[in-house]
């Protein structure tokens, strides 16, 4: 891997040299084992912990198919994506690769005793395969994580209905959380030319999700003036949904947990914030009772803050615990866009509220290729930043996912994969000077 680091790290390296580069046989990745699914049975989830099911093996390098890529990746990052992987949770994601498996000869490469994880990564393209024109060894890429078949009509209008939609690095193997990854190559963007190996890294899933999920007409669509409650707007996800909110001409309401995470939200310019554990909403009365009574609190600390009126928009993402008071306080024809439940899947809702008043629920998950396009086309123009605040060696990524588990970091959290430091890979110092108080802003946190 020194060969292929020091080509990268060699501004006078040409596409040829790329090319040119010898493929080691094997490569440094975080790892789930199969043989080790049943070792967190009978432990709450709070109580399992990824240190002691990540390890970072040396895997061999994949067969490189019709349209993939093998990229040697510089950073990546950690999702939540990265901690249910590492829980086994809901289920063990060797199911995932078992399925994918058995859809042809070449997804079988997929079908292993171990699972390389990670769906964010910045990094150099290596090979490409058979039938690829559009990116070439030597191109400095990001990648999202939409891994499609396309062989259906249903997904032709919006990928994300292609019944072999999957998410690369959670739902496949040979994912970004590692030296070299496959990825195909309709999951590649332009890096963008500013920001640095480990910033470039980390908006790739949770950006392009906040975008669909907001702004994009398959979501709720979101337009100027429109009030826009956030739940968990500090962290990975809501950050960036912040972001487009105030990028687009709407007013965020945030909710945070504490007050650190309260500046946060000011420091990207919100004014609306709600610190739901100093203003103390208790949604639920006990495992089995929601207390609406809370719901209708909420709904007038919003209405104080918005000058009387409701939200528009719910950005939804904790599911259980915050579905019934975000189905309440959303506006008579309003929309709550859900797109994860980390605190549970199993949401209850008073319907009353959400029929009477011609609600909708929009599921979104994801974002096509054309959305994940625009959403990373904002970060190469400056319009929204990365949001990373801590950056992990390789090594550490069960650290890394452990503090994701238990909510204890702020915005994303990167990991470092073949590049030796922080800081590397700025090709734009004019960009980044203009923008580097926002870029900043959570690594000062």
């Amino acid at each position: 891997m020194k060969e292929i680091l020091d080509a990268i790290l060699n501004p006078g390296t040409t596409a040829a040299d790329f090319a040119a580069l010898p493929l080691p046989e094997s490569y440094r990745a975080v790892t789930l084992h199969k043989d080790e699914e049943e070792m967190f049975d009978g432990l709450d989830s709070r109580d399992k912990d990824p240190r002691k099911s990540l390890h970072v093996d040396e895997v061999a390098v994949p067969e490189l198919g019709p349209g993939e890529a093998l990229v040697a990746v510089m950073a990546s990052a950690v999702n939540y994506n990265t901690v249910w992987s590492s829980i086994y949770e809901p289920v063990s994601t060797f199911s995932f690769l078992r399925r994918y498996g058995k859809l042809s000869p070449l997804t079988a490469r997929h079908d292993l005793p171990y699972h390389i994880l990670g769906s964010d990564l910045a990094g150099v393209v290596l090979r490409t395969g058979p039938g690829v024109n559009a990116w070439k060894p030597g191109d400095e890429v990001v990648a999202h994580c939409l891994s499609v078949e396309l062989e259906s009509a249903d997904g032709h209008n919006d990928t994300m209905l292609d019944p072999e939609q999957r998410i690369w690095g959670f739902e496949t193997n040979f994912g970004g959380l590692a030296e070299i990854a496959l990825v195909k190559t309709n999951q590649l963007m332009p890096k963008p030319k500013h920001l640095s190996w480990e910033e470039a890294a980390s908006p790739g899933l949770v950006n392009s999700t906040a975008y669909r999920q907001l702004v994009s007409r398959n979501g709720a669509g979101m337009k100027q003036g429109d009030n826009v409650l956030i739940w968990g707007a500090s962290g990975g996800l809501g950050s960036y949904a912040t972001q487009y909110a105030l990028a687009g001409g709407a007013t965020p309401i945030c909710v945070v947990s504490n007050d650190q995470k309260a500046d946060i939200c000011r420091a990207m310019g919100a004014e609306a914030i709600i610190d739901r554990s100093a203003e103390d909403y208790r949604f639920w009365k006990d495992e089995h009772t929601q207390d609406p009574k809370e719901w209708k609190r909420l709904g007038a600390r919003i209405r104080e803050l918005t000058g009387g009126e409701d939200v528009d928009i719910v950005f939804e993402h904790p599911g259980r615990e915050t579905f019934g008071a975000s189905v309440y306080v959303t506006r008579k024809g309003g929309t709550v866009v859900t797109c994860a439940s980390t605190s549970g899947y199993m949401h209850q809702y008073d319907n009353r509220y959400l029929w009477m008043s011609l609600k909708r629920i929009v599921g979104s998950h994801f974002a096509n290729y054309r959305e994940a396009w625009e959403a990373n086309r904002l970060i190469a123009k400056g319009k929204i930043h990365p949001t990373v605040s801590k950056v992990y060696s390789l090594d550490e990524t069960g650290q890394a996912a452990l503090d994701v588990h238990r909510n204890v970091h702020q915005g994303k959290v990167g990991v470092l994969c073949l590049a030796p430091q922080e800081g590397l890979g700025v090709r734009d110092a004019e960009l980044r000077e203009k923008h580097l108080p926002a870029i900043n802003r959570f690594r000062n946190v």
